[in-house]
C-alpha cells in the first residue's frame, strides 16, 4: 500500500487510506449478479481515476461495495459524492431498467457511507478480500462450480 512516491500538496506531503463502504439503498442483492458487480468495479475505478484518488484492494458482498482508497487531501464527505454519484449516474445509464424496477427512480447508493482510518491496514485488506466476492474469497474464482450451476 506505501507509495515510492507520495502526493505532494501546496502544505503536506503524504497519503491518507481510509476503509470505505458503500451500500445499496434498500440493500437490493444486486451484486450477487457479476454483470453488475464487475461494471459497478469499473465505473468505481474510472470515478477514482477522474478525481485522481488511488483504489487499493476491492471486495463486494451482495448488496455493498468495501475498498481501500487514499483520499489525499480530499474531505469524507468530498470523496465519498466524487465516487457515488458519477457511479451511480453511470451505473443507471447502463442498467435503466433497474431504476424503475428495484430503486423507484430513486439513487442508488444508501445516503449512509463509511470512510474511515484503518487501525491495522494488513487487517482490513484481510477483511476486504475475504467478503463474498472479494480476491480471497472462493467465489472469486469463478472456474469454482456453485451451487446455481446445478440448479438448471
Amino acid at each position: 500500500m506505501r507509495k515510492t512516491n507520495p502526493i505532494r500538496f501546496s502544505s503536506a506531503v503524504g497519503e491518507a487510506w481510509m476503509h470505505c463502504m458503500f451500500k445499496v439503498k434498500y440493500c437490493h442483492n444486486i451484486f450477487d449478479d457479476e454483470l453488475y458487480r464487475e461494471a459497478m468495479r469499473m465505473l468505481l475505478l474510472e470515478a477514482a481515476f477522474e478525481y485522481d484518488i488511488p483504489v487499493g484492494e476491492i471486495g463486494f458482498d451482495a448488496n455493498h461495495v468495501h475498498f481501500m482508497a487514499d483520499i489525499g487531501n480530499y474531505s469524507r464527505p468530498q470523496v465519498a459524492k466524487m465516487l457515488r454519484g458519477p457511479t451511480a449516474k453511470k451505473f443507471f445509464e447502463f442498467f435503466p431498467e433497474l431504476k424503475k424496477s428495484l430503486f423507484w427512480d430513486s439513487g442508488f447508493w444508501n445516503p449512509a457511507y463509511y470512510l474511515g482510518n484503518p487501525r491495522n491496514i494488513d487487517d482490513t485488506i484481510r477483511y476486504i478480500q475475504k467478503q463474498k466476492y472479494g480476491t480471497g474469497s472462493p467465489l472469486h474464482d469463478r472456474r469454482q462450480t456453485s451451487l446455481t450451476a446445478f440448479a438448471a
